[in-house]
């Protein structure tokens, strides 16, 4: 059954720029083929300017250092202390009680506040440091430990909240309520993209074990327009739900349909005065563009075996963490702003160190490779790359501790992250907490200035990036946020 398409003549009063041009046969089909060609190259050959430099139209508050952004994200919380932050006393007082002292009557969650002990911990995986930075690494992490002077470890992390869903939201929207808009949201709001032809805030997120849920909304818009929400692209036959034209429908075809609906919304937005349906207009334009440039970017064929070598086996796999880093990497090539990926599965309240031991295993050469593989393309000196996740884990054992298994329970007084490139100070291991692994003890970092710092290295000053809705003046660090000088290379 073929598509009846309504290509009739439109008043004359109302006909655009577009539609005069169809009328005399210019064939606006042949005119965007030419320009998405014309754009297609990555964005290092391009030479051309994008027509959205977003709000502050390319004249940013400081000189960027970062041009494009890739978020790791550990969804579920991974434990700092299995990871990252050495702590040889939770061995040697492994089994005895967390001191009232240390905890200072902090809230614990309804998991492990009912305990009738709370014993410490020790990890049973080993440390060592590594690099001329001295960064104290896991076993679990053997290739991130070789890239160690890379990255800027940051473990003296804390938030505010103690359940996933609001320290998940905090972290992608600077609030722990629903409907602010994600932090790819705001970048792409404020520095506007450097591809026509691909979103500018691309989400991946790797299937499989689903112990805390995502939802769209932590990559949404939130209150900005509707065009600054995040693209999943998904593996498969369908990259991009709704992008290929349905059976009996040719590309011409979806041409004309989008020519005709565009005379439609700039009628109705000429009428009504609703930004919206300008949204609507570029949001048609991209997609019959993305359909020439999303599959382009999703074929791997042309990737040499070393790179796969490098990413390791899972990187031919589509859909897997590791096939999701060097997706990163192409679509950092070709000007994506912000590129989003979650990795869930983390939220490891017993048999830690089996669940973690395969958390590592998926993610650890594809995270360090993506940092190597950046570095070897002269990419990574203005792409900053983000590990970690919501909240830390805490020091004493959820459930019960035996000398080969235990749990550790949600955590916001202290974790870690890292980062690498895009003006994040190289080699530098920033901030401590206490012996026990339980509180900051030096140089806090809390999700606002994490926030405030991410902006500042890509030019932008977090306090005059704003969004006025319901009578005030909103921004991604809502009324705080410092800029941490330190962690700046």
């Amino acid at each position: 059954m073929k598509t009846a398409l309504c290509v009739g003549p439109l008043p004359a009063a109302g006909l655009s720029r577009r539609a005069f041009l169809n009328r005399f046969g210019l064939g606006l089909g042949g005119i965007a083929l030419a320009d998405l060609l014309a754009a297609a190259a990555p964005v290092s050959g391009v030479g051309r300017s994008p027509s959205d430099l977003g709000l502050l139209g390319g004249h940013l508050h400081y000189p960027a250092k970062a041009k494009r952004v890739i978020y790791l994200f550990m969804a579920g919380g991974p434990s700092q202390l299995e990871t990252f932050d050495y702590k040889p006393l939770l061995n040697e007082r492994n089994g005895q009680e967390l001191p009232e002292s240390v905890r200072m009557g902090q809230r614990l969650t309804g998991m492990s506040g009912n305990q009738a002990t709370l014993p410490m911990a020790g990890s049973i995986f080993k440390f060592a440091q590594h690099g001329q930075s001295g960064a104290w690494v896991s076993e679990l992490l053997p290739h991130t430990a070789k890239v160690a002077d890379d990255l800027c470890i940051v473990r003296s992390m804390y938030t505010e909240a103690i359940n996933h869903d609001p320290a998940i939201t905090f972290f992608q929207t600077g609030s722990q309520m629903s409907g602010r808009p994600s932090i790819g949201s705001w970048v792409h709001y404020g520095l506007g993209s450097d591809n026509e032809n691909l979103p500018a805030f691309v989400v991946l997120i790797t299937p499989g074990k689903v112990d805390q849920p995502l939802y769209a909304r932590l990559w949404g818009s939130g209150f900005l327009p509707s065009r600054h929400q995040g693209v999943q692209f998904r593996a498969g036959k369908d990259p991009v739900l709704y992008l290929t034209n349905p059976d009996g429908v040719s590309s011409e075809s979806r041409r004309l349909m989008l020519d005709r609906l565009k005379e439609l919304n700039e009628h109705a937005a000429e009428k009504l005065g609703d930004a919206e349906i300008d949204t609507r207009i570029a949001q048609y334009e991209m997609a019959y563009r993305m359909q020439a440039s999303v599959p382009e970017v999703m074929d791997l064929a042309k990737e040499p075996e070393s790179v796969f070598e490098l990413y390791g086996p899972d990187a031919k796999k589509p859909g897997t963490f590791a096939a999701n880093c060097l997706l990163a990497r192409r679509l950092a090539e070709r000007g994506v702003k912000f590129i989003q990926l979650y990795h869930q599965g983390w939220d490891q309240h017993g048999n830690l160190p089996q669940g973690i031991r395969v958390q590592c295993r998926e993610t650890d050469q594809a995270s360090a490779a993506l940092v190597t593989d950046l570095k070897q393309r002269g990419l990574l000196d203005d792409t900053l790359v983000i590990w970690g996740g919501e909240f830390g884990r805490t020091n004493y054992s959820q459930g019960k501790l035996t000398a080969t298994d235990y749990g550790r329970d949600h955590h916001p007084r202290c974790f870690t992250v890292w980062m690498a490139g895009g003006g994040a100070k190289p080699g530098l291991v920033y901030g401590a907490t206490d012996e026990f692994g339980y509180n900051v003890v030096e140089n806090g970092v809390h999700v606002h200035d994490f926030h405030a710092t991410l902006l500042h290295l890509l030019g932008v000053d977090h306090e005059r990036l704003t969004y006025f809705y319901q009578g005030r003046r909103f921004r991604l660090t809502d009324v705080a946020g410092r800029m941490m000088q330190d962690l700046l290379a």
